[in-house]
């Protein structure tokens, strides 16, 4: 395997791995399970996994793992950023959960800083467009990414507010 297919397939695995991630975010607050028994369940039944003849995509798993660890670990400040992302009279909790999902996810990554924050919100962007294709919500999406990536990490986005 050349050098660029490793770094296509390893761009393919973290992409499903935000997808995955919003999608369990949303099953642990439809469902009031845990992160851990979401997690089990898509490691064991979803991830790779072939479902009516069609295989789920490979990802990867320990960006997943983080991810749900780090939402649960960093909620309160993720929501209060997105909160601040968002007009006033939008609160988190009003907000579609599956962008309610999508928020936690992409601010759990922004948080951790471990990814480049324009990276972060280009992947999220996309995750959104597999979920809404033809909606508007793409662009609220990168407008209140973009608002919680300078509240994150401002110096990575070339913004001296602190």
């Amino acid at each position: 395997m050349t050098s660029s297919n490793r770094n296509n397939d390893r761009r393919q695995k973290s992409s499903a791995a935000r997808l995955y991630a919003v999608q369990a975010l949303f099953q642990m607050e439809a469902s009031g399970q845990s992160a851990s028994q979401v997690q089990r369940e898509f490691e064991k039944w979803r991830i790779g996994v072939e479902i009516e003849g069609e295989t789920m995509p490979e990802a990867d798993e320990a960006l997943f793992v983080r991810v749900l660890d780090d939402v649960v670990t960093w909620q309160g400040r993720i929501d209060q950023m997105t909160d601040r992302a968002l007009v006033a009279r939008w609160p988190i909790d009003r907000i579609d959960p599956v962008l309610r999902a999508l928020f936690r996810a992409a601010g759990a990554e922004l948080v951790a800083a471990k990814a480049p924050p324009r990276v972060v919100i280009s992947e999220y962007v996309a995750v959104t467009r597999a979920f809404f294709p033809d909606g508007p919500e793409t662009k609220l999406v990168n407008a209140v990414l973009d608002h919680m990536a300078r509240d994150a990490q401002p110096d990575a986005m070339g913004d001296a507010r602190a």
